[in-house]
């Protein structure tokens, strides 16, 4: 059979290490040798074709490992755990909240995992595994996996907590117009990794209750311990996206505020000129009959008299506390 849809698949030695195979040791495995890691490309025919005819994993099974979209769950299967994970994505040019979908169906003695885009949390475990200092068995793997998929949101949370604490400075300093774009890409940022979060610690917390017979104690509360580190992640991510709320209210009421100001200040600006083109436009009709048209002194009165005129204005505006 051709390598096509297997992204690596590992035989585990029990004592951290494991050693790479290839698809025509996977059919010949059996559970005496020791357990067994399957990691596949579901969107590929091969890993398909593989998890639906020759796997041995019953269709329902089958259809959750090769779903194209799933939200992060936790459902028991006959001496097994069927899992659907989110992790951030740190592949190169992508943005950490469009999350890597991983589905884990896990038994006593071997592990199917399958995505479509690259998993940082995978290569960690394959390279511990090569370096004999990786899970020695199924429960320690699911683990491994769950603590490294929490383990790496730990960046992203903080600089998602760091963008928004950064926006709040600069709101209160400058209250710059361009930051509403970067306060709505922190909101966005926080509620899109608090919406597969969240799930996800149900998730977890279904699976540290589960009654799953390999699945020790020990397994329990490290998992216990990965749940309380994504708690603390959705509650972070909470919080700024609160605080992002707040700031972007903040923001709009400043500039609200500064629009009022400059209206205001056009306004009793125009109040002043409003009787001055009113004088101005009435002698300035061009009819006879014009008071002081025919005077050498007309100008000049007629000046004083707009002088007087904005002089009462501005002592009226200020008895009214208007500025």
């Amino acid at each position: 059979m051709e390598e096509t849809g297997l992204i690596t698949a590992f035989l585990l030695n029990g004592n951290g290490g494991g050693r790479r195979i290839g698809w025509e040791e996977i059919q010949r495995w059996s559970p005496d040798q020791g357990a067994l890691w399957i990691h596949l490309d579901y969107s590929d025919p091969g890993g398909r074709k593989w998890l639906t005819e020759q796997s041995g994993v019953s269709s329902i099974v089958t259809e959750a490992l090769l779903s194209d979209e799933t939200r992060p769950r936790f459902s028991p299967v006959p001496q097994g755990a069927l899992l659907a994970l989110r992790g951030v994505n740190l592949n190169p040019d992508c943005a950490p909240e469009d999350m890597v979908a991983i589905r884990i169906l896990a038994a006593e003695n071997r592990v199917i995992t399958t995505l479509q885009r690259p998993l940082r949390s995978i290569t960690d475990i394959a390279s511990q595994l090569e370096q004999a200092e990786g899970p020695r068995n199924t429960g320690d793997f699911l683990v491994e996996l769950i603590d490294r998929i929490t383990l790496h949101m730990e960046d992203t949370v903080a600089d998602t907590e760091e963008l928004v604490a950064r926006i709040e400075e600069e709101v209160v300093t400058t209250a710059k117009h361009e930051l509403r774009s970067a306060l709505s890409e922190a909101r966005r940022s926080a509620i899109i990794l608090r919406r597969y979060l969240t799930p996800q610690r149900e998730a977890m917390q279904r699976l540290a209750v589960a009654p799953i017979p390999w699945f020790t104690d020990s397994h329990r509360l490290h998992l216990r311990e990965a749940t309380d580190r994504l708690i603390r992640h959705v509650e972070d991510l909470e919080a700024a996206r609160d605080r992002a709320a707040i700031t972007q209210e903040e923001l709009s009421s400043l500039h609200s505020e500064q629009m009022s100001r400059r209206m205001y200040v056009l306004s009793l600006v125009a109040a002043v000129f409003l009787p001055l083109g009113f004088l101005t436009g009435l002698l300035g009709v061009n009819i006879g009959g014009i008071p002081g048209a025919r005077s050498e002194w007309g100008f000049l009165l007629f000046t004083l008299i707009l002088g007087v005129i904005i002089c009462f204005q501005l002592l009226f505006f200020k008895r009214q506390k208007w500025f």
